[in-house]
């Protein structure tokens, strides 16, 4: 990041942002040690810094960019759109068109909104499953990340000396002045352990709303859920007259209508975001018709308004539709074909270099962690301090061999990378892996 002693670009611009914004960021995810790195173009799967440096992103931001950067397609298809608006007091032909296309992809998507991020979606996913049912609890996974609603931050940062029994885990506030009101109406259930968590649900099977799950949880260790949690989800929510709700904002990307269909699953409502918008901020819920129905003004079964500025705004449908009509079947297959090579080749580097370290994923994502085996639930990945450290580390020193992860160690791929990207990325890893 330095120049013969020099101050970076960046290390300047963190200096002027710290002093109008809190900690110099809006977003903590972009925050490195001792400054952020700031981006000056892209192009493809390829970002170059205010600096000049060059790095393949495996980070995607954060996996909202399915095509990498300013796809030419998509580019082409916003440039013409913004020629004639780029919102409206008005519905807009682009909203229905996206709609139609997305719910084209899953048979389970009968009726789908828009809104404008996933933290979004999940909550209105969490309003409309309490007014279908009456009740007020939701069920979630400990530990995994479901944006910044009250209800669905709880336990996402526990830590052993509040998560409680894993027979039990308590709720957790992330924030300070969390109400407790909303930590009593959350349940909070262990990933893939199946008895603990159908006894769990069982306390409260009277007041339980939705159960809502991620089938892979970035920050439970990006372990996939095991058919058998899955299907003990879906039995009892059927069984209780509860809703099941799908997040997958991230993993929608593993199957052509969603990680879903590698489960046989059809949930009551799917919350996505992130690479539907086709770089552009975006939301949707999607579901059972009868279920969707709470938001409709003109049924007899309205119980939830619903409405936002920016929500299918006409950019956004555009990019969208556009971004998603490319990522066909054979996109996919494409592309979760180059991760298992990605995965299988880190987990051969990190063999012969016999270091602790493990590599964790599916579909299009992959998470390296600084532990082996890989973790499979919460409380396996939550990080000693000394394992943190060694992760942050290891990433900074794969940022310097070309190479942009998240944070987290996460990688993201997208459809302008090949087998050379991936090649590099190995080498990478492997020359990181000594660096430690």
């Amino acid at each position: 990041m330095r120049d013969n002693g020099a101050t970076s670009r960046s290390e300047a611009l963190y200096e002027r942002a710290q002093k109008v914004l809190p900690g110099g960021v809006s977003r903590n995810t972009v925050l490195r040690s001792p400054y952020p790195v700031y981006a000056a173009h892209a192009e493809g799967c390829y970002i170059t810094d205010v600096d000049g440096v060059e790095r393949i992103d495996f980070a995607n931001n954060m996996a909202s960019l399915i095509h990498g950067h300013a796809h030419p397609a998509i580019v082409a298809a916003v440039a013409d759109q913004m020629t004639r608006g780029t919102a409206y007091t008005m519905a807009t032909e682009a909203e229905i068109r996206y709609a139609e296309h997305l719910c084209s992809r899953n048979d389970g998507f009968d009726q789908l909104r828009f809104v404008n991020s996933g933290t979004e979606a999940v909550m209105a996913a969490l309003k409309v499953s309490r007014a279908f049912t009456g009740r007020p609890k939701i069920a979630k996974v400990e530990g995994a990340y479901h944006g910044s609603y009250d209800f669905a931050e709880v336990s996402q940062t526990a830590a052993p000396a509040n998560w409680g029994g894993v027979d039990a885990p308590e709720s957790v506030p992330v924030s300070h002045g969390t109400p407790r009101g909303v930590l009593d109406d959350v349940v909070v259930l262990p990933f893939n352990d199946v008895e603990r968590a159908v006894q769990i649900l069982d306390r409260h099977s009277d007041d339980i709303a939705c159960v809502l799950v991620d089938l892979m949880p970035h920050r439970v260790g990006l372990c996939p859920a095991t058919q058998d949690f899955v299907d003990a989800l879906r039995s009892w929510t059927t069984a209780n007259g509860a809703l099941l709700v799908a997040d997958e904002v991230i993993t929608f990307r593993g199957r052509c209508g969603g990680a879903q269909q590698g489960y046989n699953l059809r949930p009551d409502l799917t919350a996505m975001a992130k690479m539907i918008g086709g770089g552009f901020p975006v939301g949707a819920i999607a579901g059972r018709r009868e279920v969707m129905q709470v938001m409709n003004p003109r049924s007899d079964d309205y119980r939830v308004p619903h409405s936002g500025t920016f929500s299918a705004n006409p950019i956004t449908m555009t990019a969208g539709r556009t971004a998603m009509e490319l990522f066909d079947e054979e996109a996919v297959a494409r592309l979760n074909n180059l991760n298992r090579l990605a995965m299988d080749e880190m987990t051969g580097a990190i063999s012969r270099r016999g270091v602790e370290a493990s590599v964790s994923g599916a579909g299009s994502l992959f998470q390296i962690h600084m532990t082996n085996p890989a973790p499979t639930n919460y409380r396996d990945a939550y990080p000693a301090p000394e394992v943190a450290a060694r992760l942050s580390r290891f990433v900074d020193l794969l940022l310097g061999n070309g190479i942009l992860l998240a944070s987290s160690g996460t990688g993201i791929l997208s459809t302008p990378m090949g087998e050379d990207e991936i090649g590099q990325l190995v080498a990478a890893v492997d020359r990181s892996l000594a660096g430690l």
